[in-house]
């Protein structure tokens, strides 16, 4: 459902209070909204949308709540953020994970991937498993006991998720997954991003 301009503004002037956005992009979006409804209407040089303005607000405070909770979890666990962002592609990626790939994955060094896997394994949390058909390949696997800790840890954030998306029928649900989607491609392509 779209929001009306008056609604825009006040999460506007929530995200100014806040300080998530500066008076200067405030009243760009106070400016924005007399103009088109889509953001791809909007002329070059003319403020974002006032939407696309909330938007960022609300991904950017979902970024930082992740993070506040990522930091938490790595620090209760003696590990580095990195590491958890490590098991969270381990644990995310459709097919076992090679050191190769996870460097890929993380924007990592050999070295620091290797630094980091260290540390995992040690705090196990991780294990490392020859492929049986070449020994040179080893594939990063997380341990069933680690995901326990971790759900435990993380069970809040489930608890808050299941209690948010029950307000929200199949279909809205359906729109924001497809959004998100689009999104992590999108954010995901080499070098898209990059100047």
């Amino acid at each position: 459902m779209a929001r009306t301009p008056a609604e825009t503004g006040t999460e506007v002037r929530r995200a100014v209070r806040h300080g998530y956005l500066s008076r200067v992009d405030s009243r760009q979006a106070d400016e924005g909204r007399a103009g088109g409804d889509r953001v791809g209407s909007r002329s070059e040089g003319a403020a974002p949308h006032p939407d696309l303005l909330a938007l960022a607000v609300q991904l950017r405070r979902l970024n930082g709540e992740v993070n506040r909770l990522v930091h938490g979890f790595a620090a209760d666990q003696g590990l580095h953020p990195t590491d958890v962002q490590a098991l969270s592609a381990i644990l995310d990626s459709p097919v076992p994970l090679t050191p190769s790939l996870l460097r890929q994955h993380l924007g990592l060094t050999s070295g620091a991937v290797s630094a980091c896997v260290d540390r995992l394994e040690r705090a196990g949390h991780i294990t490392r498993v020859r492929e049986s058909a070449d020994r040179r390949v080893v594939h990063l696997h997380y341990v069933p006991g680690a995901q326990a800790r971790a759900r435990s840890y993380f069970g809040p954030l489930a608890s808050a998720t299941e209690r948010v998306r029950r307000g929200f029928s199949d279909g809205e649900l359906a729109v924001v997954l497809r959004f998100l989607d689009h999104l992590n491609e999108e954010l995901g392509e080499p070098g898209r991003l990059r100047t």
